[in-house]
């Protein structure tokens, strides 16, 4: 290792003899500066830092005034003179973030100041130092998105009171979801590498007019490392290796990436590794979240184990294996192709809260485990510029295509039988979006999607004493499909730097079709046949105003849409203990109308107070409720005589809530922060009003963060107020298994908090050591509706290497 050092410096001293080359770093982390533009007065002579921040500054002059802008950094300007023997050049933080740019409010650049509506922003520095174990856990630490965990491989993300499928997720600007996306908690975020983000975006609100279908509540739109081509005749080579370690899962995390940039050509490797253990709750809270016992299945049939540490919840442990590979090729200046080939999958994992229920008194399941979790997905975007054209600056043509593939397999205790229900979807997505500037003060986007998916679904029973197997119904319609196709257009008018308006409108076309025909030998339903058309007119509208420097006012005004597709018309499956959820071919598209106002205070970037209020109307809501099937409101299903139930639009919903965030800055290297939501709602069910499933109770978190010279110190807490028994809706009511009892036995949700700090320490320019204590006083909480109780104390340790 001396001896590669030893290399190291010769040839960075060598390098200084035949250049001038600088290194950017910020000043107060002192970390590299990525895509600093190094330019002259005129522009005539420009270069861009690489990863490592560096940039040679040959071609300039040794008195020319040299212009050094980075998009997160204040503008600087120097000589080659004044830097005279150092090659350091050191850039501040915007810390108001007037120049961030975001890109899910259009599809393009776009300052993220001049957005009515409120998103969140995290960088890949940001992920790197809150070291999350999934992309559930990103979107966690932005502190305005809440987490629903069912098992350890969970992460179901709310949003302003709505989750799942009434959210949307974007992969590069692909969208996720797909045609068996459900109402009920899903984990496909964690398909997503967490070391593969370069920066993920989280819109809160309505999203209809740019996404379509389902962008009711929030985008989360996430976008990955891209290739870097060498600025220089020279191969670019760069390369992170990370190692990690949880106490509390005994997760023991690899990765690597590497880039190969070339002159029109760059290559992009991203490889991650996690093996996760039985996770360890706290010691410190309610004694219904302690698994006292569990189910074994031994060669001589199902036995209950007692467990010697009821703090260990088990099983929970799963491995997940990541892959991503990019590739970029830039003909020209004005031309980009960019290929993503992406690959996860997942070990068999146990759906924790269904093995945590009793029945009489004992275990009711002896196993219930989602098969590998697994997600391809090819994506292929062409860039072209143009000034000429009089229809566009710029055009982004995207194909892609996904392909997901699902299991569950479950068995009750003592049972012979094991129910196995697979799933996979085919996804085929076109994207065209264009960017024109028709005037000084005037940005135009518009463009078009079409999108097709193809659902395959099995079901069988295997016996485990005889090893026979036989068919049985699928949780979808085999071969089903579900279409969408729509036009989209937004304008922007900024006729002065204190106000911007924003407005759009969507046209959508969504059809599916559904053949019942190998079901209803099992399910003897009143149709072979579903065919639902649905279309939908979106639109938005929105302004920002700044009357002066410490006032910013937004109003936006937004409706969006929801159609129905394969898991709403055509599921079945058993929604509780008792309950078994049938198709219904009679559904119309959800609406959603809403709107936000926000107000920003920021007093010299020293102290920033940012608050926003909204509330959203969902119309003909798709609910599920009791339903009759040929006249019988129960049937057998998996040996079980359950209560039938449908998806109906049988409800509406009204979700309200307000936000405020702080940012004091102490001093220079410390500052404050706060952030805390507040959410309610109601629906109406059986011409009642009743809480709303996913209105979460009020959260936030206070920050304390320290950064000088290569150093960061965060401290921090996370707070959770309670649901009481009356706050709870009655879908979360009925599986009070996974909730604690208050003094009159009815399942309620407590309030909890954690003490939590975070540290990293650039030990190299090539190394950085990142350690966190969290949940020190080992506080033994659930956060609402999930089933697996969060971690208890957690040390976590990562060491990254960087080439």
């Amino acid at each position: 290792m001396k001896f590669f050092y030893a290399i190291l410096f010769f040839l960075a001293a060598f390098s200084q003899l035949k250049a001038q080359n600088i290194k950017v770093l910020n000043s107060v982390t002192k970390e590299p500066v990525f895509g600093v533009a190094i330019y002259n007065v005129d522009k005539t002579k420009s270069v861009i830092t690489n990863f490592l921040g560096e940039a040679s500054l040959d071609e300039f002059t040794e008195t020319e005034i040299i212009y050094f802008k980075h998009l997160s950094h204040i503008l600087k300007q120097l000589s080659k003179n004044q830097l005279a023997s150092s090659n350091r050049v050191y850039l501040e933080s915007n810390t108001q973030g007037l120049d961030e740019i975001v890109i899910s409010a259009s599809k393009f650049e776009q300052n993220k100041r001049d957005i009515p509506q409120k998103i969140v922003s995290i960088n890949s520095e940001n992920i790197q130092f809150y070291n999350p174990q999934t992309s559930a856990d990103v979107l966690e630490n932005t502190g305005q998105v809440y987490i629903q965990k069912s098992q350890m491989g969970g992460g179901s993300p709310m949003i302003r009171g709505f989750s799942t499928n009434r959210l949307l997720i974007t992969v590069d600007g692909v969208r996720m979801n797909n045609a068996i996306f459900r109402g009920g908690n899903i984990q496909n975020v964690i398909s997503i590498d967490p070391f593969s983000i370069q920066n993920t975006e989280v819109t809160l609100g309505a999203g209809s007019v740019i996404y379509g279908s389902d962008a009711i509540g929030g985008v989360m739109s996430f976008y990955t490392q891209q290739p870097q081509i060498s600025l220089a005749d020279s191969l670019l080579f760069k390369a992170n290796v990370i190692l990690r370690y949880a106490s509390a899962s005994n997760e023991n995390t690899g990765h690597l990436d590497f880039n190969l940039g070339y002159k029109k050509w760059a290559f992009l490797s991203n490889i991650s590794y996690n093996d996760f253990g039985d996770l360890r709750m706290g010691s410190h809270g309610p004694t219904e979240y302690l698994r006292p016992e569990f189910a074994l299945a031994t060669s001589t049939g199902d036995v209950i184990i007692q467990n010697n540490n009821p703090l260990v919840q088990k099983p929970t442990g799963f491995q997940q294996v990541n892959l991503m590979q990019k590739v970029l090729f830039e003909p020209n200046a004005n031309l980009s192709f960019n290929l993503g080939l992406f690959y996860t999958t997942t070990s068999n994992y146990s759906r924790y809260d269904r093995l945590i229920r009793y029945k009489n008194d004992v275990l009711r399941s002896a196993e219930w485990n989602y098969g590998p979790q697994n997600w391809f997905m090819s994506n292929l975007q062409i860039t072209k510029l143009s000034s000429q054209s009089n229809l566009y600056d710029k055009i982004k043509a995207t194909i892609a295509y996904q392909n997901f593939q699902e299991s569950r397999m479950d068995r009750d205790f003592q049972s012979s039988t094991r129910n196995v229900r697979e799933e996979a979807v085919d996804a085929y997505s076109l994207n065209l979006d264009f960017e024109k500037n028709i005037a000084s003060k005037t940005q135009f986007f518009y463009g078009t999607e079409y999108v097709y998916n193809k659902v395959r679904s099995y079901g069988t029973e295997e016996n485990i004493s005889t090893n026979t197997t036989t068919s049985t119904v699928s949780r979808y319609p085999n071969g089903s499909s579900w279409q969408s196709a729509a036009a989209y257009t937004s304008i922007k008018y900024k006729p002065n730097v204190k106000f911007v308006f924003q407005s759009g409108l969507r046209f959508n076309y969504v059809t599916s079709f559904a053949n019942f025909s190998e079901n209803n030998q099992y399910l003897n339903l009143p149709f072979n046949t579903s065919k639902t058309e649905a279309s939908a007119l979106t639109g938005t509208a929105g302004l920002r105003w700044s009357p002066n420097p410490i006032l910013q006012w937004k109003l936006n005004a937004s409706s969006a849409f929801r159609a129905p597709n394969i898991d709403d018309v055509g599921k079945v499956f058993d929604s509780e203990p008792g309950s078994v959820v049938v198709p219904n071919n009679n559904l119309r598209p959800e609406y959603a109308y809403g709107g936000e106002l926000g107000l920003k205070l920021d007093f010299n970037n020293s102290f920033i107070l940012d608050m926003s209020t909204y509330y959203t109307y969902l119309d003909n809501a798709l609910v599920r409720r009791d339903f009759s099937l040929n006249g019988e409101t129960e049937i057998m299903y998996d040996g079980t005589l359950s209560n039938v139930q449908a998806m109906q639009n049988a409800s509406k919903a009204w979700i309200y809530g307000f936000e405020v965030g702080l940012k004091v800055a102490i001093s220079k290297a410390l500052q404050l922060t706060s952030q805390y939501s507040v959410v309610g709602g109601t629906e109406v069910e059986d011409d009642i009003e009743v809480p709303v499933r996913h209105a979460v109770p009020n959260f936030g978190n206070t920050h304390l963060v320290y950064a000088n010279k290569g150093f960061k110190l965060d401290a921090f807490v996370a707070y959770n107020n309670e649901l009481s028994f009356n706050q709870l809706a009655p879908s979360e009511i009925e599986k009070d298994y996974i909730y604690e009892l208050d003094a009159n036995g009815n399942p309620y949700s407590p309030s909890w908090y954690t003490l939590n700090i975070r540290s990293q320490y650039q030990l190299t320019d090539a190394t950085t050591l990142t350690a966190s204590l969290e949940n020190i006083t080992d506080q033994r909480y659930k956060t609402y509706s999930s089933g697996i109780a969060s971690a208890g104390r957690n040390f976590i340790l990562s060491l990254k290497y960087s080439m």
